[in-house]
């Protein structure tokens, strides 16, 4: 138990981070108003992030790390926003099976 306690906390904690490096450091060149565009887009993401797997999140999250100046363009390539990616690793935070193969996708693509 202690063991699942540990790995899901990391997990946990690696998921909040991207969460705020995404926030914070790609906010630079967008504004409000931008980010809260009108709701036909917003079905688009949602659509869009139904179609991903916790470990194709996984591997956008390391590349977005990895190159944090090429973060819009990558998750626009997968038809995604800063927003909606978030939405979509807080769904996959909520599973701990999910969670898991996130993690696990995210460590191997870091590599």
């Amino acid at each position: 138990m202690e063991r699942t306690d540990t790995t899901m906390r990391k997990t946990t904690i690696a998921i909040a981070t991207l969460t705020l490096f995404l926030t914070f450091g790609c906010s630079k060149g967008s504004t409000s108003s931008t980010s809260r565009s009108s709701t036909p887009s917003g079905n688009t993401e949602a659509t869009a992030q139904a179609n991903l797997t916790p470990e194709e999140l996984g591997e956008l999250g390391a590349q977005i790390k990895k190159n944090p100046d090429d973060a819009q363009k990558l998750l626009s390539e997968k038809g995604l926003t800063e927003r909606s990616f978030e939405h979509a690793i807080r769904k996959v935070a909520e599973n701990p099976e999910e969670s898991k193969r996130y993690a696990a996708a995210y460590k191997k693509a870091s590599a």
